[in-house]
């Protein structure tokens, strides 16, 4: 894949304030496809829609529920953004909000995949042309829970995005077979194959200057990791792998400047905390305190969406290896 010169046209971070009635969301460089919106003065849902289920169809990452139709929560995408109505998950009266918003496409390494079970080992087809590094999938029409691939623990594992539970091993769930350029598999297990259940799943490559999917080793140390993703990231969500530890999201709008300590937590509906510490660096990021959920002694799993490019389509400066 390309390097990305300008990430803005793919992913962005949008803050807002709701108005308790209808209002529009604007000044984006893209259409999104899939728009991610968390309340953060309040403990409502976190609300996930995309442009292949509908707008008005939404799931929580916070929760195993099936998919729900609401007419009142995000009711279209537009041109730069999305419009809401009343709904408080979405737009309660004076009430602060982010949303994550990402572009579908191959050239950003993300694709948006729909797909029914069968109950049975079967392969999906995704439009990426290279391995996904993560696959977040999700059952629409039943309560299961999320299911998360990545590449960093294999495909004979698996971890829950609506829990704080560690990774599982269980070959149901991509038949211990590794993603290809063209497609991932599915085993048995009905939170990502259930006979007769539809499936949404977003797939992701990283891509140099814009995306990032790794691993790193933390520290337990208030001087913490850094990790190098190659660019300046605006978006960083981090699980840790073989422990009950929720996944902690942060962006560069929350505060907007050095320390970064405002985070949400993708599994949880709570408000936004302010406990977890960290630098958002040109090239990467660092750990700035010794909390469990992103800096024990421990192996943790990062998700990484830029900025700034540490290095662009112009440049001919090398790449240093990726902090593990």
């Amino acid at each position: 894949m390309a390097i990305i010169d300008k990430p803005s046209d793919y992913f962005e971070t949008k803050l807002y304030t709701g108005n308790g009635g209808t209002q529009s969301i604007t000044g984006l460089d893209f259409q999104p496809d899939w728009v991610w919106i968390k309340d953060r003065d309040d403990t409502y849902k976190q609300m996930l829609v995309d442009s292949v289920r509908g707008a008005t169809k939404h799931l929580s990452s916070n929760s195993d529920a099936a998919e729900i139709t609401n007419t009142a929560n995000v009711t279209s995408f537009t041109s730069d953004g999305f419009a809401l109505s009343s709904d408080g998950n979405v737009n309660a009266n004076a009430d602060k909000y982010a949303s994550w918003n990402w572009k579908e496409s191959a050239t950003a390494g993300f694709d948006i995949v729909s797909y029914s079970g069968t109950g049975s080992a079967k392969t999906v087809s995704h439009n990426l042309g290279v391995k996904p590094d993560v696959i977040i999938c999700k059952s629409r029409s039943g309560a299961e829970e999320w299911r998360v691939y990545s590449s960093y623990l294999g495909a004979t594992k698996a971890l829950r995005l609506n829990g704080t539970n560690a990774e599982d091993t269980d070959s149901g769930y991509w038949n211990n077979t590794e993603p290809t350029s063209s497609v991932f598999t599915v085993g048995t297990n009905g939170g990502t194959n259930g006979n007769g259940v539809t499936f949404i799943a977003y797939c992701f490559a990283s891509v140099k200057g814009y995306s990032k999917f790794g691993s790193y080793t933390g520290n337990n140390n208030a001087n913490g990791t850094f990790v190098y993703t190659g660019f300046k990231p605006a978006f960083v969500m981090i699980k840790r792998t073989s422990d009950t530890q929720g996944w902690v999201m942060w962006d560069n709008k929350r505060p907007g400047f050095n320390v970064t300590n405002q985070s949400l937590t993708a599994n949880e509906t709570s408000a936004e905390e302010t406990g977890r510490i960290f630098d958002i660096l040109s090239n990467g990021f660092k750990m700035r305190d010794t909390n469990t959920a992103t800096n024990a002694a421990s192996t943790y799993i990062y998700f990484v969406f830029a900025e700034n490019p540490f290095v662009t389509s112009t440049d001919n400066g090398s790449i240093p290896a990726t902090a593990r």
